[in-house]
C-alpha cells in the first residue's frame, strides 16, 4: 500500500502521540512522592489520532480489496490471540503481524496492528484503558516490519524477520510495562532490596533505572521471552508458506489510487493490472 507524504506525516504524528502517552511520567515535573493519575484525555486523543491515520491511508490507495485483506487478516489474528491469550508468554498474534507488514508495507502494518488488537479485544472482552497502548505498540510492530530492507529474500529474509520479531517481542513487553508501571504503587520484588515503584518528580535516570530493573525481573525472562520464542518458531515453520500466500494476494489487492475496475478488465489476459506489482 503506497504511503504519501501526508500519510507519512500523520503516521509520525500518531507515533509521537504514542510516545508521549508512554513516556510522560518520566518527564513529569512534580513534587517527590506526589500521587500521579493517568491523563485519560490522552487516551481519547490517541484513539482519535489512530482513526485519522486509518482515514488518511484510506485516501492514499486502500481500496475495497485491500480493506478486505485487512479485515480477513485482522479476524484471523483476533482468533489466534484467543487461542494463546498470553498464557506463559505464548502469543500467536505477532508472527502474522510481522509477515503482513513485511508483504504489504509500513502503512498496512500500522493499520493491521491497530485493527488486530481492537478486534481481539472485542472478541475476548478485553476492552479497557490498556487497549490504546496495545493498539499503538502492535501498530509499531507491523509498521517497522514494513520498513525492513526489501532486497533481502529467501532464507536471509526469514532470518531477518526472526531477528526482528525477537527484538520487537521484547520491546513490546517493555513498552506495555511502561504503560502501567507509573500507576502501580508499592512494587516490591522478592530478593530485591527496596521498592521498584515509580517516584513522581524523581530524576529521569533514577526512574528509568527502577523501571528497567522492574522489567528485567518481572517480564523479560518470562512473558517476553515466551512471546519471542513463540513468534520466532512460528515464522520459521510457517513464514515461507504464508509469505508466498500473502504475496499472491498482494498482487491482486494492491492497486494504485484511482485505478478503475473497467481499466483492469481491459488490460487483457496475462497483462498486469493497473498498479499491480509483478513478482520478479
Amino acid at each position: 500500500m503506497p504511503i504519501g507524504p501526508r500519510t507519512a506525516g500523520v503516521l509520525a504524528l500518531a507515533s509521537l502521540a504514542g510516545l508521549m502517552m508512554l513516556c510522560w511520567p518520566l518527564l513529569l515535573d512534580a513534587e517527590p512522592g506526589q500521587r500521579v493519575e493517568p491523563p485519560f484525555v490522552f487516551l481519547a486523543l490517541l484513539s482519535l489520532v489512530i482513526v485519522v491515520v486509518l482515514a488518511e491511508m484510506g485516501e492514499g490507495g486502500m481500496d475495497a480489496r485491500v480493506l478486505a485483506v485487512l479485515g480477513v487478516l485482522s479476524a484471523i489474528n483476533a482468533v489466534l490471540r484467543g487461542f494463546g491469550a498470553g498464557t506463559a508468554g505464548i502469543e500467536l498474534v505477532f508472527f502474522l503481524l510481522v509477515l503482513g507488514g513485511r508483504v504489504f508495507g509500513a502503512g498496512f502494518g500500522f493499520a493491521f496492528g491497530c485493527t488486530s488488537m481492537f478486534a481481539s479485544a472485542l472478541l475476548t472482552a478485553g476492552v479497557g484503558p490498556w487497549l490504546p497502548f496495545q493498539m499503538i505498540c502492535a501498530a509499531w510492530v507491523g509498521m517497522f516490519a514494513g520498513l525492513l530492507p526489501r532486497r533481502v529474500t529467501g532464507r536471509g529474509e526469514v532470518v531477518m524477520l526472526v531477528v526482528y520479531a525477537v527484538i520487537a517481542s521484547y520491546l513490546y513487553g517493555m513498552l506495555m510495562n511502561l504503560s502501567y508501571w507509573p500507576f502501580t504503587l508499592g512494587i516490591v520484588v522478592p530478593d530485591h532490596q527496596g521498592s521498584l515503584a515509580y517516584v513522581a518528580g524523581a530524576p529521569v535516570l533514577e526512574n528509568a533505572h527502577r523501571f528497567l530493573v522492574y522489567t528485567l525481573l518481572t517480564s523479560t525472562g518470562g512473558w517476553d521471552t515466551g512471546r519471542a520464542i513463540t513468534t520466532a518458531v512460528a515464522i520459521v515453520v510457517l513464514g515461507p508458506a504464508i509469505l508466498t500466500t500473502l504475496r499472491r494476494a498482494a498482487r491482486r489487492a494492491v492497486v494504485a489510487p484511482g485505478a478503475s475496475a473497467q481499466s483492469s478488465r481491459s488490460a487483457g489476459v496475462g497483462a498486469a493490472e493497473p498498479g499491480e506489482v509483478r513478482a520478479g
